[in-house]
């Protein structure tokens, strides 16, 4: 049974750091949700489990290719919750090229531009796949999709949808695909209800979200093909990032449907 000291355990450890994990291509999955999800994807290299832990997900061990005990200590020494479940995965990490999923000639996409927060992040990419958008884009220095906290977040969702990093370069790319391309603002000139009234969100779109500290930067405001603010009928100065992506996402699922 693997301990903390073991080398196994070691190098795995080292993906909680995102040079490490850019280096080795691999990222750790933590809890049955993400091991279930990233099983079904062929995404997973290695699984560890304590005995409880592979008890209790027997199914899931029996669906990894290389499964390796591990004491409670060697365990939470590769998780970052508090409460850890029993099972880590090293996962591969697996990047979609921007042509290759403009390719596919999605229908919504959403881009997460220069956002730091993995939480964020994760959550945006939750919705996006519930919203029923086919890629994701971390574009300029965003971060690192494959962040523990932002795996966390996504609930699964990593493996759903077409996870592309890029630079903030983009938006030509999207427009020449036939995306129409929204960026988000408090102060756009267009909003969310005028649009989906208007039946402009039925037309394959990209939405931009930017940091909830910054916003977009104005390069990428100016290029977008319209500005749009989420309307605030009550008192609040604004929503956060997540949940303004979710108005927004399920306003176009909506309009498409």
């Amino acid at each position: 049974m693997f301990t903390p000291r073991t080398p196994r355990i070691v190098a795995a450890r080292r993906l909680q750091r995102r040079k490490d994990r850019d280096q080795s291509g691999r990222f750790l999955a933590e809890g049955p949700q993400a091991v279930r999800e990233a099983l079904a994807a062929g995404a997973v290299l290695e699984l560890f489990g304590t005995a409880a832990g592979l008890t209790r997900y027997a199914d899931l061990a029996a669906m990894a290719l290389e499964v390796s005990p591990v004491t409670d200590e060697a365990l939470a020494a590769l998780t970052e919750t508090v409460h850890p479940q029993g099972l880590v995965a090293v996962c591969e990490q697996n990047d979609v090229p921007i042509a290759a999923a403009l390719a596919k000639q999605p229908r919504l996409v959403a881009v997460v531009a220069e956002i730091r927060d993995p939480g964020n992040a994760g959550t945006v990419l939750r919705t996006a796949d519930a919203a029923g958008a086919s890629a994701v884009i971390f574009a300029g220095d965003a971060v690192d999709p494959y962040n523990g906290k932002c795996v966390r977040a996504s609930a699964g969702s990593l493996f759903h949808v077409d996870v592309v990093r890029t630079p903030l370069t983009v938006l030509d790319l999207l427009q020449d695909s036939g995306l129409q391309v929204l960026a988000t603002s408090g102060t756009g000139e267009d909003d969310v209800d005028s649009l989906l009234d208007g039946g402009q969100l039925a037309a394959p779109t990209a939405w931009l979200f930017g940091s909830e500290a910054h916003g977009l930067p104005s390069s990428v405001l100016d290029a977008a093909d319209r500005r749009v603010r989420v309307p605030i009928y009550g008192g609040a100065e604004s929503l956060n990032l997540a949940a303004a992506a979710a108005v927004c996402l399920y306003a176009s699922a909506r309009a498409q449907r």
